[in-house]
């Protein structure tokens, strides 16, 4: 069949609907990644300082712990005890951890 001059090819309704869907998902996909890769790089630093705040407390606990081994030491009951002058009994030590 020839068309005449003059008349428009008609859409229907499915391939117009069709047409609009594509067209939004051109608009809409590039939208979405850029927003999902921000929001992937936002968790990304935030745990980064998370694992740095954990070895920074790692390294306190560390600190702390070499400090409860230093004081309870048997040199240092022996002289925490001399300078009240406690008298030094072993079997009443207890060392808690």
């Amino acid at each position: 069949m020839a068309r005449k001059k003059g008349k428009s090819l008609k859409l229907l309704k499915g391939e117009k609907m069709m047409y609009f869907v594509i067209a939004l998902l051109i608009a809409l996909i590039p939208t979405v990644n850029v927003f999902t890769s921000a929001a992937l790089t936002k968790s990304n630093i935030a745990i980064e300082q998370l694992k740095r705040n954990i070895e920074v407390q790692n390294d306190e606990n560390e600190s702390l712990e070499m400090q409860i081994d230093e004081l309870a030491s048997l040199e240092n009951i022996q002289e925490v005890a001399q300078n009240y002058g406690l008298s030094f009994d072993n079997t009443n030590i207890l060392i808690i951890k």
